[in-house]
């Protein structure tokens, strides 16, 4: 797969309110992209992001699987994440390494509890975002009312940049305001065409209102737009879309896209705006660190040329080979073979390969650069958090913070032969989340595993009988006061 220049890559994420279709959108972008070939669905268990088993049960996201698919000459590294609040360790986590990210709502019910949680996540680390009010097709979808939803809940300034045709069963499509052409999806071929026309006559004055308030925004953000507005000139097309993208940069403002992942109406436009609006790893400020030998503070350029470092976000054990660290290469360059420094533990390390993640398939590239999201394979010290750099020149990145635990439960081995194996697989699963902690209560003598709710725990209970084949027994759940 060609990496073509940096300013073409984008690293985002996919984030939402639990069951706003997240990883339906995630499957499309996918299948689009040409990287499945079947559309993958949640309901049925095939999604290709959900590739561990108790995702595909339940229907819901627990890790972030990172994965990388090409469009239209720019490579896209997406990280799926999860809406649950008891996984919330993994969206900050995802969050940090990210340089842009689509958020995606659900058209019924607007913003959502969960929403506001991720989106002032995305406001701590300043992560650039677009909207994607998704399931149009569903009884009730009201567009308009979704947008003001985020002024009203996240305090956001969105821009529509595009209406929709219709709603609900009648949803045809979006129309694109800054071209002013709707789009009408063809249900036959999955949403791969869509017939580009023009606005139907009921919706000419509304795409016009829409299209001036657009404009209207953009004005308070763009000087050259602010000055063709006031003098009544018509504003170009290239023109409205580098000032949507640099206010988008800059987080002035946030574009907002309609459509039906499950319906595949609208992803291919979700695509573009990707590739036209997001960041790439040059237009984020360069990230800084600290020297580990004087605590000085030191630049970290999105450049191959730079000395290395990397941020370790994220530790799996995969069963074919063995413990997977995916990173987010800021500078310079690594190949596989190699030894890098962990400098959060002071420790050298070699990298034996390194793989390009795609959900649960992956291939062997030999080297990664500034702006990759790749996973390694033979790191065995490296915890998620860690940095990694080069020895002569090191940098401690930033490390994340992770919240305490809010519920407990005692666990026991159900047979002799489990209790040696439990201890070895909470310690596994204690090292891949930083959120789960294993401690032994002095009174009973009771093993206590602790975690960011009953689902969390439950998830890793499920996981100790299915992956490390240990038999547990589980008490009542208790609150953390």
């Amino acid at each position: 797969m060609s990496r073509g220049p940096l300013e073409n890559t984008r690293n985002i994420g996919i984030m939402a309110h639990i069951d706003a279709g997240k990883t339906t959108t995630t499957e499309r972008i996918l299948y689009y992209t040409g990287v499945t070939y079947k559309i993958g669905e949640v309901h049925e268990g095939t999604a290709v992001m959900d590739w561990m088993v108790q995702e595909q049960e339940r229907g819901i996201t627990i890790t972030s699987a990172a994965t990388t698919c090409n469009w239209k000459n720019h490579r896209i590294n997406i990280i799926d994440t999860p809406g649950h609040v008891d996984f919330t360790v993994e969206v900050e986590r995802s969050l940090r390494v990210l340089d842009g990210a689509v958020a995606a709502f659900d058209s019924v019910s607007g913003v959502e509890p969960q929403s506001e949680t991720v989106w002032r996540q995305a406001d701590k680390y300043s992560v650039p975002r677009i909207a994607f009010m998704n399931k149009m097709d569903r009884m009730g979808a009201d567009f308009f009312m979704s947008v003001n939803s985020m002024v009203d809940r996240l305090g956001a300034n969105p821009v529509a940049v595009q209406i929709p045709i219709g709603a609900e069963e009648h949803f045809r499509g979006p129309v694109d305001l800054v071209t002013m052409k709707a789009m009408f999806y063809d249900d036959e071929t999955l949403g791969a065409k869509y017939v580009e026309g023009d606005i139907p006559a009921d919706l000419m004055d509304q795409a016009k209102e829409y299209r001036e308030k657009m404009i209207e925004t953009l004005a308070d953000v763009d000087e050259t737009i602010m000055e063709k507005f006031l003098g009544g000139e018509e504003v170009s097309v290239d023109e409205i879309k580098a000032a949507i993208r640099r206010g988008t940069v800059e987080m002035k403002l946030t574009p907002v896209l309609c459509g039906s992942a499950f319906k595949n109406k609208g992803v291919q436009h979700l695509l573009d705006a990707i590739v036209d609006f997001l960041p790439s790893p040059y237009d984020v400020p360069p990230i800084t660190g600290i020297n580990p030998d004087d605590n000085s503070e030191l630049v970290r350029k999105p450049d191959a040329q730079d000395h290395f470092s990397a941020l370790a976000f994220k530790v799996m054990t995969d069963p074919f080979v063995g413990q997977l660290t995916f990173l987010r290469v800021y500078s310079g360059t690594m190949s596989a073979g190699s030894y890098v420094y962990n400098s959060t533990k002071g420790t050298k390390e070699r990298v034996g390969r390194l793989l390009q993640m795609h959900a649960n398939k992956r291939e062997d590239i030999k080297e990664v650069t500034a702006g990759d999201i790749a996973a390694a394979v033979g790191l065995k010290n490296t915890l998620t958090g860690d940095t990694l750099c080069d020895d002569k020149n090191p940098v401690i990145l930033e490390s994340m913070e992770f919240p305490d635990p809010v519920i407990s439960v005692a666990i026991e081995p159900k047979t002799k032969p489990d209790q040696e194996r439990l201890s070895q697989s909470l310690a596994k699963l204690a090292q891949e989340d930083p959120s789960f902690r294993v401690s032994v209560n002095e009174e009973t003598a009771q093993t206590i595993i602790s975690g960011m709710g009953e689902l969390h725990l439950e998830i890793i209970v499920d996981r100790l009988l299915r992956e490390f084949k240990v038999g547990a027994n589980v008490g009542k759940p208790q609150v953390a006061y």
